[in-house]
């Protein structure tokens, strides 16, 4: 459940933050009122892209069995993984950008085909986010209970809603750019332990080789079979008797994003 509050948290609060962003510009410069339900209605149709996408996961997974089906659940926490540390490298280089950019976007697509180029720009920003979202709890519903995960994913919509709310309001003493910056490092670390998961079961079905299994034991210290320390191990990755090929995996996972984060230092 802490997962997924934490993921649809932070990726609903940039959904937010982005339809304040479009909101403020067109406060600005549309005083009809045509603007802003245009962009209603590209928020609206930008959840429904999501949703759909949704969907059309869950109706593929239906229709797969066996090792398909397996593969196709290993793909979709791979990609997961992927599109978590890419979302997050990505956002650390071109976020001061981001309310220029939109800015940009709709003033251009107000020149060019009026309210509906506006309702368009809305859309694919929060399909973006949206489906982003729905990529990462669907990698997520194979560690959990779907009513835990269900739970969490209400949780965070709310708590995001409510985090935006409050930055509004003028609280200085909450930082949305900190909150982004811990948050990112903490998406890093639910990304390697998504890359273990996968891992994992992709030994259990012997599509790689575990090379040495367990590599050392730290139960006594955490045990990830106990409460407390599978919680821990579904967010950070932890296994108490690792296979080499697990942490070798884990290593690398770092390696490249280190790289990234410190490239994007210069971004």
């Amino acid at each position: 459940m802490g997962n997924a509050f934490f993921v649809v948290w932070r990726e609903s609060l940039e959904a937010f933050l982005i339809a304040g962003i479009l909101f403020a510009w067109l406060q600005a410069n549309d005083s009809s009122g045509r603007g802003k339900r245009a962009l209603v209605a590209g928020l609206a149709a930008g959840v429904g892209l999501a949703l759909a996408l949704g969907w059309a996961l869950v109706g593929v997974q239906d229709e797969l069995t066996g090792d398909a089906l397996e593969a196709f659940q290993v793909g979709m926490l791979l990609v997961a993984a992927a599109l978590i540390a890419q979302m997050v490298l990505w956002m650390r280089k071109h976020g001061r950008q981001i309310k220029a950019r939109l800015h940009a976007d709709l003033s251009q697509a107000a020149q060019r085909t009026g309210f509906l180029g506006v309702a368009v720009v809305a859309a694919l920003a929060v399909a973006r986010e949206g489906a982003e979202t729905v990529i990462f709890l669907y990698g997520l519903s194979q560690e959990g209970r779907i009513a835990d995960l269900f739970i969490g994913t209400i949780s965070g919509f709310f708590g995001a809603a409510l985090t935006a709310w409050v930055a509004t309001r003028g609280l200085r003493r909450l930082s949305i750019s900190l909150l982004l910056r811990v948050s990112s490092i903490l998406l890093l670390v639910l990304a390697s332990a998504l890359l273990v998961t996968a891992t994992d079961r992709m030994i259990g079905t012997g599509w790689i080789p575990a090379l040495v299994d367990p590599l050392w034991d730290t139960s006594l210290l955490i045990d990830d079979g106990s409460e407390a320390g599978k919680l821990f191990a579904n967010f950070s990755g932890y296994r108490a008797r690792p296979a080499l090929s697990v942490l070798l995996a884990w290593l690398a996972y770092w390696a490249v994003v280190l790289v990234g984060w410190r490239r994007t230092s210069h971004g």
